[in-house]
């Protein structure tokens, strides 16, 4: 029998909850799996006595990045953790963008701003602050170049705290063909959704967002899975992924372009598409096994 542990982190009152969870849980029992759902910085947790470690909803790791990747390979030295600790590493830090586009990805084009470095910011056209470790929308805003000395007091704020900016053009397709998560599970395409864009103007940086604003059901096109796949196959450690989601959005020709690669802890929408939770369990039993 698997033993299975799917590492989530403590919501606490007013924090968002992984409502797939007690689904996955159940079904992964119903298959025969000893699973058991565990905070990650749980000390009293004896992670080598699981099979396979599955990182679902650590939701806080963003702002707690050092201590999560130190975790990542404290459980990697004693068990099989999904996906592995390298990748994590790779991923908490958006700065793979730049790995992705020297690698023929096409991506939102971005420019990082680390501490100490001058605030030099567009003067032409809609942007986005937000930081290079993240989630959520968290310290995302939107500006205008009217609003720069606003821009200039986020930037502050995220440096005196130690983030490492990102500073991108707004890509205007957001707001009409909205923004494409497509989701992959033992290598294979699960399924997909679309969500509309979460930065409104004039929303403060540290304001609470809608994460995933308007969420639906979305069948990718040849060119959204085009672009995915080469976005995955461009991963470090690319054969050893359990699962992971490319969110794509439309540039000024047309075309797709990865915002963002989530190998951490996407979100599965298992809610929006119940149906593909077989095949999640199936992936995770077989990458137990594997051990």
């Amino acid at each position: 029998m698997a033993r299975v542990a799917l590492a989530t982190y403590d919501p606490r009152p007013l924090a968002g909850k992984d409502v797939d969870l007690p689904v996955l849980l159940g079904a992964l029992r119903a298959a025969g799996a000893e699973a058991d759902v565990v905070f990650w910085d749980d000390a009293e947790v004896d992670w080598a006595s699981y099979d396979l470690v599955v990182i679902r909803s650590t939701w806080d790791y963003s702002w707690r990045a050092d201590e999560f990747t130190a975790w990542a390979q404290k459980v990697a030295g004693v068990t099989r953790l999904a996906n592995p600790a390298a990748v994590v590493r790779w991923n908490a830090d958006k700065r793979y963008l730049g790995e992705l586009a020297a690698a023929g990805v096409p991506i939102v084009p971005t420019r990082y701003v680390a501490p100490g470095e001058p605030a030099e910011l567009p003067d032409g056209g809609e942007y986005v602050i937000k930081p290079a470790s993240g989630a959520g929308a968290r310290y995302a805003a939107r500006y205008t170049p009217d609003a720069h000395e606003t821009a200039v007091r986020h930037l502050a704020r995220m440096h005196a705290e130690g983030l490492t900016a990102m500073v991108q053009p707004y890509v205007r397709g957001i707001d009409t063909g909205g923004e494409r998560a497509l989701q992959f599970f033992g290598g294979r395409l699960l399924h997909a959704s679309r969500k509309r864009a979460v930065l409104a103007p004039g929303t403060a940086f540290d304001a609470d967002k809608v994460a995933h604003p308007g969420l639906e059901p979305w069948t990718p096109t040849p060119a959204e899975r085009a672009v995915a796949e080469r976005a995955l196959a461009a991963v470090p450690e690319a054969p050893e992924l359990l699962y992971a989601r490319v969110d794509l959005v439309d540039g000024d020709d047309g075309q797709p372009r990865v915002m963002e690669l989530e190998l951490v802890e996407p979100n599965l929408f298992l809610f929006l598409h119940p149906e593909s939770t077989p095949a999640v369990v199936t992936a995770i039993l077989a990458a137990a096994d594997a051990r």
